[in-house]
């Protein structure tokens, strides 16, 4: 992935946690126009993560959103929310990282 499919990346990540913390919002306390923030921001995420499945393939764009969405959520879940991971959940996500880095590094680490 080159450096403007980084960049890509970013802002459609940064797209992703403007729509989940709008979706929290929502939860909290349900309105139309919350729900309408939410799915237009969903939409846009999607919209840019099309594009780079079509330029760097599914496996590789898609498992680099999931671990970057992955950690951010729970960043502004911890953070700003005040949730709570507990032990076995934290392994969980320690677990998913892994998993998503050995997906996208092995090629690279075997060599291809």
């Amino acid at each position: 992935m080159n450096v403007f499919g980084m960049a890509q990346l970013g802002v459609s990540t940064v797209i992703f946690l403007l729509a989940a913390t709008a979706a929290k919002h929502w939860a909290l306390a349900p309105s139309f126009g919350k729900i309408a923030i939410t799915l237009a921001l969903y939409t846009l995420g999607n919209l840019i993560m099309l594009k780079l499945i079509r330029d760097f393939g599914m496996s590789i764009s898609l498992s680099l959103s999931a671990v970057i969405q992955l950690v951010a959520v729970n960043a502004v879940a911890l953070a700003f929310f005040g949730e709570r991971l507990t032990a076995i959940q934290g392994v969980g996500v320690a677990l998913a990282i892994v998993a998503v880095a050995l997906v996208t590094l092995g090629p690279y680490l075997q060599g291809r």
